[in-house]
């Protein structure tokens, strides 16, 4: 039977339900513009799995305090501020269903909102003395941006190896979700030792939630079809470099040309996607993503059992099989 956000909440169901509040009232402003885009961006959130990460880490190595609930808003804001900036970047107008900032009030505006979450952030930590909260996520900040950037370079010459892809999404994802768990660990008190084991947990699980997300690109696991997006904005991900790895000379010129083609010829993605399924590289990114599971697994196995515990343990699950 499929795992429901809902039951693996249950632990932490009303810490959930007073983060909320909090983090609403972290994010006020008096300049009614402000407040209008605050109360907007707390309208569109998603299934806020990022601050459970942080409560059931916190709950698996301790007593959950306030400093959690800070920690839990601190990644909100700092997160939340680089998804703006990130649709901006991008020119994109549309992030999961809704409206983008920028689409709806224009890219000076949405540049100021990050800049103003990122500041809430910062405050919030720097008012309460939670300088070990600060320094973790804004190591995740600066890590995200290097992956981003690693990426966009590597993107160029399509010439990107699988130890760089691990870089990049150790970087760009993985760190978001080490954070969370480390968070979640140092704000309750837990040893540096503790704190450096959920965030090894955080890391493997983060690797493996990339993987995942690279295979759907490719229609993987019978969800949906190919959408192939990656493919159009020339991003090199495991199953096309296990493919490329195992290819000829001439087959890697052929297909990095059609990488190169793809954003303005539609049909060309197709070729790349079937080339990849039948060179073994869906097979090969679903294993190492499995390794990744297994090792996140392994680490979560080494704390004590309980409610959160087992929770954290069906939140991986969740995110392995996960259809979208």
């Amino acid at each position: 039977m499929p795992l429901k956000l809902k039951d693996i909440q249950s632990p932490v169901a009303a810490e959930m339900v007073e983060f909320e509040k909090k983090f609403r009232q972290s994010m006020k402003s008096k300049v009614m513009l402000l407040d209008k885009i605050m109360g907007y961006i707390v309208k569109r959130k998603g299934k806020q799995m990022r601050p459970l990460f942080v409560f059931l880490s916190a709950g698996t190595v301790g007593q959950i305090s306030e400093a959690t609930y800070r920690g839990a808003s601190l990644i909100e804001l700092l997160h939340t501020a680089t998804l703006v900036h990130d649709d901006v970047v991008d020119d994109s107008h549309y992030r999961r269903g809704f409206f983008s900032i920028n689409a709806l009030w224009k890219n000076k505006i949405a540049v100021l909102v990050g800049d103003f979450l990122l500041s809430r952030g910062l405050i919030l930590s720097m008012d309460n003395g939670d300088h070990d909260l600060l320094r973790i996520t804004t190591e995740a900040v600066k890590e995200m941006s290097e992956g981003e950037l690693l990426q966009m370079e590597k993107a160029r010459k399509l010439d990107i190896s699988e130890d760089v892809y691990y870089e990049v999404i150790r970087a760009k994802t993985a760190s978001l979700i080490t954070s969370c768990c480390r968070v979640g660990a140092a704000s309750v008190g837990a040893s540096d030792e503790t704190v450096a084991r959920m965030g090894e947990f955080g890391e493997n699980v983060g690797m493996a939630f990339q993987i995942k997300d690279d295979l759907f690109d490719y229609g993987a696991f019978e969800i949906g079809k190919p959408t192939g997006i990656d493919i159009r904005e020339k991003k090199m991900t495991l199953p096309l470099i296990h493919a490329l790895s195992k290819a000829t000379k001439s087959e890697v010129r052929r297909i990095k040309k059609l990488v190169k083609k793809s954003e303005t010829k539609p049909k060309v993605v197709n070729e790349v996607i079937s080339f990849v399924k039948n060179s073994g590289g869906i097979e090969y990114a679903t294993s190492v993503m499995e390794k990744y599971h297994q090792k996140a697994k392994d680490i979560l196995a080494s704390f004590p059992e309980s409610a959160h515990r087992n929770s954290l343990e069906d939140l991986v699950q969740f995110t392995i099989e996960r259809t979208k």
